[in-house]
């Protein structure tokens, strides 16, 4: 046997536009991603999150799923156009959705986490700037103060953001993800005011008297082809910094990082830094696959999702990849959560994310071997010294993958969207044996 560490945390992850639907329901304004996927053109298929899971409905049923295959958490995100409409103010019937959701969680036995934000920002919001405005900022402390109220006496884990990384760059930078905007200006004003949200969410959560308060993160290994050429060694330090340091160093080190500080200068004021870097309870370590690099003139590097990589080659997947492309390297996790804990440590760490989009069916045996592959690789890492807290399987269901609509499916629940009927999947079965042992088979 492989066993985990007493009081490892077991659960599975979804986020509010992904599964709820009830788009125009009991009060809920449009969000930055209603807006984008009716859109033509920005979604495949022409899909939107108008029904997706239609959990906001289903959610006792969905929850009593989970409680069969013995889930002890479950992380969800707060809607942020369901709760506050127009970014400001108090909508009652939003918050009862969650109130009601929470309850019956807690009494099924599994522990809610929440998290804040997971993508969908108001359109009114956006309407006056987004992320690239300082006030979306401090209306998300007063959001997350809003929720807490309501929520905080069950819910002892609070995220603030999930992937901030992707919020801007996608969001603002490349424009694949709504709000569609593609100015590598606006994506990094974007950078900086979402980690000030962060704080200033997490003191407004604090004074509450939350329990326990975390970012959730998408970081990478980033590797240079060959470690030995100092003009690859660069190009990966660069990418490092543009998808980690930018993010961890402000929050776990008060600072910016020297190469890329000069990208978000412009935006800092003189206490944002110590707002910033608030102290945080937990880390949230979202991982999909490993990133490598190499010097090279004349490549494109990353796009306007990596602004500045010109003349960087980013390689292309060689080995088993996802439907979504993307390499399966469980080692990657492992080097990371080694490097995570080595640079910035003091700070436990849960992967909150975690999974992979294989062909349509409930006959899943590709899905069980890249979890399994990568609980290994989390283990080897706990094995080493680090500090890691749990471990959250994305996703508990098939859902609407942002921009890739409904055509890729993460779920270990099957879902039929024609019918909306939920089948456990063979890794949902895999996964629930592995809970109940606490391990893996050796």
């Amino acid at each position: 046997m492989i066993t985990f560490p007493e009081g490892f945390v077991w659960g599975a992850a979804t986020a509010a536009y992904q599964i709820e639907g009830a788009v125009g329901l009991d009060g809920r304004g449009p969000s930055i991603w209603d807006t984008f996927s009716h859109t033509p053109g920005r979604v495949a298929g022409g899909d939107t999150g108008d029904v997706a899971c239609d959990h906001y409905h289903r959610y006792p049923a969905d929850v009593a799923l989970m409680a069969e295959l013995g889930l002890p958490a479950y992380r969800f995100s707060v809607s942020w156009a369901r709760v506050a409409p127009d970014g400001r103010g108090l909508n009652p019937r939003g918050l009862d959705f969650y109130d009601r959701l929470v309850d019956e969680l807690v009494a099924r036995g599994i522990e809610p986490i929440v998290t804040l934000y997971h993508w969908d920002l108001p359109q009114a919001l956006e309407d006056t700037g987004g992320w690239t405005a300082r006030d979306t900022a401090e209306r998300f402390a007063d959001y997350a103060a809003a929720v807490h109220d309501r929520l905080g006496d069950r819910v002892p884990t609070w995220t603030t953001l999930n992937e901030p990384w992707c919020s801007a760059y996608l969001g603002y930078g490349n424009g694949v993800h709504a709000p569609g905007q593609r100015d590598p200006g606006k994506a990094f004003a974007a950078v900086h005011h979402l980690l000030l949200a962060h704080g200033l969410g997490t003191q407004a959560l604090r004074s509450a008297g939350a329990r326990s308060i975390g970012l959730t993160l998408n970081p990478a290994s980033v590797s240079p082809v060959d470690p030995a050429d100092p003009a690859d060694v660069a190009a990966a330090r660069l990418v490092d910094g543009l998808q980690n340091r930018i993010f961890l160093d402000p929050v776990l080190r008060g600072e910016y990082p020297a190469d890329v500080a000069h990208l978000v200068r412009a935006h800092i004021r003189d206490t944002d830094l110590k707002v910033i870097s608030e102290p945080i309870d937990l880390l949230g370590v979202n991982y999909y696959m490993p990133l490598y690099v190499r010097a090279r003139p004349g490549a494109t590097g990353g796009g306007e999702a990596y602004p500045g990589t010109r003349d960087i080659e980013f390689l292309p997947a060689e080995g088993p990849v996802t439907e979504m492309g993307w390499l399966i390297e469980p080692a990657g996790l492992t080097r990371l959560l080694e490097r995570i804990g080595r640079d910035y440590p003091g700070t436990p760490l849960m992967i909150t994310e975690n999974g992979g989009a294989f062909p349509e069916g409930t006959a899943d045996a590709d899905r069980i071997g890249y979890l399994d592959g990568h609980l290994r690789a989390a283990h080897e890492a706990i094995s080493r010294g680090v500090d890691l807290r749990g471990y959250l399987v994305w996703s508990l269901l098939d859902n609407f993958e942002w921009a890739e609509g409904y055509r890729k499916r993460f779920g270990i629940v099957h879902v039929d969207y024609d019918t909306q009927r939920r089948e456990p999947k063979d890794s949902a079965l895999w996964y629930r044996d592995v809970i109940r042992r606490n391990g893996l088979e050796g």
